[in-house]
């Protein structure tokens, strides 16, 4: 089973990890901070406008609210780069034991470096093309297992300790716009500059992540800037559609009338559990998800509402079947036994953000899956709370750093727990048995604005339970993140 996830994980052979940690931290310095610090002034000295900041907390990707007065020359095309390095450290910790899928117990590094090329086109009124490509390394703490919620939302991007580039993204996008009040959508990856009616239909089709398009959040949604940890990233337990760089194919049809938005969308499955090849038979296996957003204003500050429900369908197995076989024969359950035909699988998610002043952000997220089948896509989350702060320095004269206090806690349902006490292994965890306690993770990050698009950020998570099992742990990562976009 192991052997199916090696994407993931590193085979033997390769250079030590001090050197693969000193080659990765030359390129992201070469390919990030020198252009960084070759800006002509830092943010720290541009003045702030605190009506943008209030507004630019609650309204992702640049958009501002209509009645702004802001105007927006239309863009043609734009190309835009991120480069990100995160290098982390784990203490050695408790454990009377350990199996083939557990966090290690001794002291270990990590790191991992994503670069990005986005590129934008309007080739027609109202039509958008985009192409992204990305290069990724690194190498996870224990080849990314022990944990429900791994602690660097960048590894699922990375192929190991050589440097690989990739087509991330390729997809098109047509909008009809159907009246109402004018909003400005700024420059950015993935999106062209313009004014748009905040009543129009969007479709998307093509080659991107499912998270691009659902469960935004303004104050988390992006691990390169923003909390790391993959339970706080986005829904725990969203088992979305994706190869093992956390891409698929497939379309999105989104309708905005004023303050609301639903959106719909379909995507292909990997053709095996966190797998890289895609299963492209969209209408046999896929993942579909439902999303209905609302934009509010409590107390005079903006915030937004969203709900999601998805279903999953392809040839998964399911734990109980897997236990049960296991008792039968007397061996250790394995899921790889009881793979035989399709199943689905559902959950939902609940997702706020709101604005508590000028430069404090709060983040909420809840989200259940049925937890009857095997984890297809995402990670071994099956139930999960989530909530936070992001908070800008400007009340202690740094209006460019921001301050990150989050919280999580993640549950596995009644069948995937019994199926782990049993001996079973998954994609991520597995310690030969189980003293199940809900896995808790406590993340904080002091992010330092070091250039107008620039940033250094110092993140410590401590977690207790790892991968559900009160008998080890607790677990501290500290770590050090660059990050630059221009």
């Amino acid at each position: 089973m192991r052997q199916k996830y090696c994407f993931l994980r590193q085979p033997c052979g390769q250079p030590s990890l001090r050197q693969r940690r000193h080659a990765a931290l030359l390129g992201a310095a070469a390919l990030g901070f020198g252009l960084a610090w070759a800006l002509p002034a830092t943010a720290q000295d541009q003045p702030e406008d605190p009506s943008v900041l209030a507004l630019s907390a609650s309204v992702p990707a640049g958009a501002q609210a209509a009645g702004s007065g802001t105007v927006v020359p239309q863009e043609n095309w734009n190309a835009k780069f991120q480069s990100t390095y995160v290098w982390q450290r784990k203490p050695g910790f408790h454990a009377p034991y350990s199996g083939a899928m557990s966090l290690r117990p001794e002291k270990e590094r990590s790191y991992s470096l994503t670069a990005t090329a986005s590129f934008g086109f309007r080739p027609w009124e109202g039509g958008e093309a985009y192409l992204d490509l990305e290069g990724a390394q690194g190498i996870a703490l224990s080849h990314l297992a022990g944990l429900g919620g791994p602690t660097n939302g960048e590894l699922a991007k990375t192929s190991g300790a050589q440097f690989r580039m990739y087509r991330a993204r390729a997809y098109l996008r047509q909008t009809w716009n159907r009246g109402g009040q004018l909003e400005a959508v700024e420059s950015g990856a993935g999106q062209l500059a313009g004014m748009a009616d905040r009543r129009r239909t969007v479709l998307t089709v093509g080659n991107l992540a499912v998270i691009d398009m659902f469960d935004d959040n303004a104050y988390n949604h992006d691990p390169r800037t923003q909390f790391m940890n993959w339970s706080m990233m986005t829904y725990g337990a969203y088992d979305y559609a994706a190869d093992a760089r956390g891409y698929s194919w497939g379309a999105v049809l989104e309708w905005y009338h004023d303050d609301w938005a639903v959106r719909f969308g379909r995507f292909v499955q990997p053709k095996e559990p966190n797998g890289q090849p895609l299963d492209y038979r969209i209408f046999k296996h896929y993942g579909d998800q439902l999303e209905i957003e609302h934009a509010h204003t409590i107390a005079g500050r903006p915030g937004k509402l969203r709900a999601l429900v998805f279903r999953n369908h392809a040839v998964m197995s399911r734990y109980d079947d897997a236990t049960r076989l296991g008792a039968q024969t007397g061996e250790v359950p394995d899921l790889n036994q009881v793979r035989h035909g399709a199943q689905s699988k559902h959950g939902f998610g609940l997702n706020l953000e709101q604005a508590l002043s000028d430069d404090v952000g709060l983040f909420a997220r809840a989200s259940w899956a049925d937890g009857k089948t095997e984890i297809y896509a995402f990670t071994e989350i099956d139930r999960s709370l989530s909530g936070g702060l992001l908070i800008r320095g400007r009340s202690w004269g740094r209006a460019q750093d921001h301050l990150g206090l989050g919280l999580a806690r993640n549950f596995l349902s009644p069948e995937h727990r019994n199926y782990l006490a049993a001996g079973g292994m998954g994609p991520f965890i597995g310690d030969g048995r189980l003293n199940y306690r809900p896995e808790m993770v406590m993340e904080a990050f002091y992010s330092v604005g070091i250039a107008k698009h620039s940033s250094i950020t110092f993140d410590w998570q401590h977690i207790r339970n790892p991968a559900y099992n009160a008998d080890r742990g607790p677990v501290n990562a500290l770590a050090v993140r660059l990050h630059t976009e221009f």
